[in-house]
């Protein structure tokens, strides 16, 4: 089975113009690499990592994946292929941490809540770094002093520069990454 990675960032007009390309290569490669995207399904970051994952000569339909808000399946922008209306509104974004791993582009509020909330579930997390935002700041740190892997050495939000650096950060610990939450105990 094919894994899927969420991809989280800035819904709006993007600030930084670089990280419409970082986006767009982000999906392009996830999509070469034999992995499905998932995002919130809108539009900023969400939308260009799909353009990119489309744009891929591996990509089948039913690759692009939108978790969206509202009940409105017409909400989701023209690259979804499945789009999911949860009518959830911010509580979706517990469905978009729960993929095998998430990327982080910039990013607000929103994307620190996904995050924290996909550090919550044990997975693994790549920031890049210097796309601002959330990504900026959270990037090589861990959010809290849980180890949540006892065989990972430095378990922490990987700081990547590239696409080309993510994709390989991506393929070299996603296999690390298999725990499973379970609920609260």
């Amino acid at each position: 089975m094919r894994k899927i990675i969420s991809v989280i960032g800035d819904s709006h007009e993007l600030q930084k113009k670089s990280n419409k390309q970082l986006a767009f290569e982000t999906g392009r490669l996830l999509i070469d690499n034999n992995y499905r995207v998932m995002t919130g399904g809108l539009g900023g970051i969400m939308k260009e990592v799909l353009v990119g994952a489309k744009s891929s000569a591996n990509y089948k339909e039913g690759d692009t994946i939108g978790i969206l808000p509202s009940f409105d399946i017409n909400s989701a922008n023209e690259y979804v292929d499945i789009p999911i209306a949860t009518g959830l509104d911010v509580g979706r974004n517990q469905i978009i941490a729960n993929a095998s791993a998430v990327i982080i582009i910039g990013g607000g509020a929103g994307t620190h809540v996904e995050a924290a909330l996909a550090w919550g579930l044990y997975k693994l997390i790549i920031a890049y770094g210097m796309s601002g935002g959330c990504a900026e700041l959270l990037a090589g740190k861990a959010l809290d002093h849980r180890t949540r892997y006892k065989d990972i050495v430095k378990d922490v939000i990987y700081n990547v520069s590239t696409p080309e650096e993510m994709i390989i950060t991506l393929n070299s610990n996603l296999i690390k990454y298999v725990r499973v939450h379970h609920g609260i105990n």
